[in-house]
């Protein structure tokens, strides 16, 4: 029997109708997702005024991490800019660096923000703190090399989506506590943030196909922490577990009412408000996971991320006019 839960938009619902959808994720669905994670960057790049570089950076294991820079052109160069470092999307098990490109370039255009995006490695075939540790590896470069990429080091605001949100999420609280680098404010777009897979909006989200369910969630965590899913696993990898959430940087969450990590990301703000913090949450009537990254012009999708690009005004402001 179907649990009782919050229902889709009706305009989202409409535009999901006939797109094929599973409750479940499996090793052998994976390898065929892997293929079709990631759309081209570069008609995202086609009339946008920006320089694109790559660069690779070694993590302290000797893997190499590849980041991708995209810098505004034609602005004040005489001005140091915002950075906006990125986190993917994709359970953990799949994206790279260009997925959900489309949120932070848009930070590109409207405040004249450095995009950097950190092409982490991938769960099952990285576990632990693995992926975590390759984001904040690429954030201390990111750091160190502010002057080079023209970046205001007290307004680098780290941000992810989905996945990418647990890891920003646990990036800024592995830089809290190692003292660098510093975080102007983190953003996390409905983020994975719980491995116990447990609450409420989990268990409502459950045994039908949808965009990312109980299910799917499931086999995301136990793909990056395989048996280790007792007491033991860091707060790093999975935040909602970390004992202390103060000293974080101003946070926004967002995310839907019809979607698994929505009673966790709620808890989350609570949790940081609790430790004295300041949080802004949002909770989208209708939002299915990643509702405003599939359909970005659908009503809700562009009141969501028009409430998070007035938040990030907000944020930066007050260092664009000091």
């Amino acid at each position: 029997m179907t649990p009782a839960r919050p229902d889709i938009d009706p305009e989202l619902r409409a535009l999901l109708a006939g797109v094929p959808l599973a409750s479940e994720l499996t090793a052998e669905a994976l390898a065929q997702v892997r293929q079709f994670a990631s759309a081209p960057v570069e008609p995202l790049l086609d009339g946008r005024a920006v320089n694109r570089r790559e660069v690779i950076i070694p993590s302290p294991d000797g893997a190499q991490i590849p980041l991708s820079v995209f810098a505004p052109t034609g602005g004040d160069s005489s001005t140091a800019a915002p950075c906006v470092y990125w986190m993917h999307g994709g359970g953990m098990v799949m994206g790279d660096r260009f997925s959900q490109i489309d949120i932070p370039l848009e930070w590109l255009d409207l405040f004249g923000a450095v995009v950097i995006s950190v092409d982490y490695r991938l769960a099952p075939e990285a576990t632990g703190t693995t992926l975590v540790d390759d984001c904040y590896q690429g954030l201390l470069w990111t750091a160190a090399h502010a002057d080079e990429l023209g970046i205001d080091p007290s307004r680098i605001v780290v941000a992810g989506a989905s996945a990418g949100g647990g890891l920003t999420a646990g990036v800024t609280l592995m830089a809290r506590d190692r003292g660098t680098p510093a975080i102007a404010a983190q953003v996390l777009i409905y983020p994975m943030l719980d491995h116990r897979n447990n609450t409420t909006s989990s268990r409502q989200y459950s045994g039908e196909p949808g965009v990312w369910t109980h299910e799917m969630n499931e086999f995301g965590w136990r793909s990056v922490l395989g048996d280790r899913t007792d007491g033991n696993v860091p707060g790093y990898v999975s935040p909602a577990v970390a004992d202390d959430l103060s000293g974080l940087p101003t946070t926004y969450i967002d995310a839907g009412t019809a979607e698994v990590f929505r009673d966790e990301d709620v808890d989350y703000a609570t949790r940081i408000w609790a430790a004295g913090g300041q949080a802004e949450l949002h909770i989208w009537a209708g939002g299915f996971h990643g509702f405003d990254a599939l359909y970005p012009h659908a009503r809700v999708s562009a009141a969501a991320r028009r409430t998070r690009n007035d938040w990030l005004t907000r944020v930066l402001s007050p260092a664009c006019e000091a």
